[in-house]
């Protein structure tokens, strides 16, 4: 059973600075500020990071620091980075949910939205939830990008979404998508990240292709330090059909095409023990990097959301096709 506790925000950073490298060899490269957002999002102060909760608060307040850091811009109507909303719970109160929004302005119109929720189950009988993989590892991931980024302007405006109510039902995601900071015609893909960080084997799935193959392109399946495969997105599947499991299917639901990363479910996923200390760091530095490859990728596709609006259509219209 974990014990409780509440640590300062600046003294849980300075017991953050020694990063355990856990399985990994000498000549393996972690990505040290990777890990860092990881163990202080999971860390039990922030107590599973459950929305509605002080520990969720703790997380949104760390984000918003670093993306004031990073130097990402806030929508007019998102005051400091906050996209507020409000869904009935399972029981019919309502709950108050809020997503951390921000963006790096590109060359053209179009978007690019890159996400990951940072919320997770809280704390379940005294013990603390801390969602290392599920989800700190997306949201470490998605600053990666971010301060990736910042420093290189890109070739379309990407918005860096950090959603919350994921575990409630997507709530956070389809708030966005209902209501999103710019038309939602001009959103090209959406590049999810769910459980990046924990794999024994190695292996990140990108579902999505089934629906959007021309997006295979984008991915680099080739990599020699890490299994980078295609699947879980194929209906007769069922649930092993990841297509509306993750924020991604609010934007599926709205005929936006995505690319959902991944791991396959493990022992720790949705229990007390998805910790810092059960994560492979060696993988998810990797992962995060092939992550980031796919997003630079597609960001150098000029006219990229008339592209997929393009493929979509001869998709839908074999007939149309032809003509293509």
């Amino acid at each position: 059973m974990k014990i409780l506790y509440a640590l300062p925000l600046a003294m849980m950073l300075s017991c953050c600075s020694s990063v355990k490298n856990k399985s990994t060899s000498s000549n393996e490269k972690l990505d040290t500020q990777l890990l860092k957002d990881v163990e202080v999002l999971a860390s039990d102060a922030y107590q599973g990071r459950k929305t509605g909760t002080k520990g969720a608060e703790m997380a949104r307040n760390y984000i918003i620091e670093r993306f004031l850091k990073l130097g990402l811009k806030s929508y007019p109507q998102h005051v400091n980075y906050a996209q507020e909303f409000t869904f009935n719970g399972r029981n019919g109160s309502k709950i108050n949910g809020t997503n951390i929004i921000g963006y790096i302005p590109g060359k053209n119109s179009n978007v690019i939205v890159v996400s990951a929720h940072y919320d997770h189950l809280g704390v379940i009988k005294d013990e603390v939830f801390n969602g290392a993989d599920d989800n700190a590892s997306g949201t470490a991931g998605l600053l990666k990008i971010a301060a990736y980024f910042a420093k290189h302007k890109p070739t379309n405006t990407i918005i860096f979404a950090a959603f919350d109510a994921e575990e409630m039902g997507l709530q956070g995601a389809k708030a966005f998508v209902g209501n999103p900071p710019v038309n939602i015609n001009t959103i090209a893909i959406d590049l999810n990240m769910d459980m990046i960080s924990h794999s024994d084997k190695g292996e990140l799935y990108v579902c999505g292709t089934f629906k959007h193959p021309d997006l295979k392109k984008y991915v680099d399946t080739t990599r020699t330090n890490i299994k980078v495969l295609f699947g879980h997105d194929d209906p007769k599947q069922g649930h092993d059909d990841w297509t509306n499991q993750s924020d991604q299917g609010a934007f599926n639901a709205k005929n936006i095409p995505f690319l959902y990363f991944g791991v396959e479910d493990h022992k720790d996923y949705h229990k007390a023990t998805d910790e810092y200390n059960s994560i492979t760091p060696a993988f998810f530095s990797k992962a995060a990097e092939a992550v980031l490859d796919v997003v630079k990728r597609i960001d150098a596709q000029s006219g990229l959301q008339q592209l997929l609006k393009d493929k979509m259509i001869m998709m839908d219209n074999p007939q149309k096709s032809q003509k293509f």
